[in-house]
């Protein structure tokens, strides 16, 4: 039997200056019951069959981001060449475990990311490229062992794409400039938006706010 799992619904707010929600907000969305720590966890570990594709298809062009400063900062909307580069290269750059979660859709061991503990103010972004995904204000505890977010820094610095692997629909989440995959979406998160970005370290890069 398949378990399909409903696309979550898009009713996220303005992307200006995301609001920084209370200490226990952040620090203390815990998922309710061990069953349904169970259910959230089988969403984020399997594997996705999405971002291979983008990898695979990639071509040249060029796309429309929003930048940011290591402090959260909006700074300006550019129109940039996409990042391109034979699958060989990426090998090269990335640390092996990076290289099989945002080139080839893997996913890290819940609760073994270095980031899901992290709760300085800052930036998370795509280790592949740079690129802005996550404001720290934005960030709280799921109980699932992966880094979680309620919404992304801005609305153009993410892709979606549908991940029917497995049995699954889900939504993956994929950088727009280099395609590296970053994670899945889910309608189970925290207000304000209802939203669980559900990201792996591995694919993220964390840059904090100048003291």
């Amino acid at each position: 039997m398949s378990l399909i799992m409903k696309p979550p619904s898009r009713s996220l707010l303005p992307f200006a200056a995301p609001p920084a929600l209370p200490d226990h907000a952040r620090r203390g969305f815990i998922v309710s019951s061990a069953l349904a720590s169970a259910a959230l966890a089988l969403g984020c570990t399997r594997r996705s069959d999405a971002a291979p594709a983008r990898t695979a298809n990639a071509t040249p062009g060029k796309v429309t981001l929003v930048e940011f400063s290591d402090a959260g900062k909006r700074l300006r909307r550019v129109r940039v060449d996409k990042l391109v580069k034979p699958d060989a290269d990426w090998r090269r750059q990335l640390p092996p475990l990076s290289y099989t979660v945002a080139r080839r859709a893997g996913t890290e061991r819940a609760f073994t990311g270095p980031l899901l503990d992290e709760h300085r103010k800052g930036v998370f972004r795509c280790l592949c490229c740079d690129t802005a995904l996550y404001d720290s204000a934005t960030k709280f505890e799921s109980g699932t062992g992966w880094p979680s977010f309620w919404q992304p820094i801005a609305r153009e610095n993410v892709v979606e794409s549908r991940d029917g692997a497995f049995g699954m629909l889900r939504t993956a989440i994929s950088c727009p400039r280099c395609d590296a995959h970053l994670g899945h979406v889910f309608n189970d998160g925290p207000k304000p938006t209802g939203l669980r970005y559900c990201m792996n370290s591995a694919a993220l890069r964390f840059a904090p706010a100048p003291a």
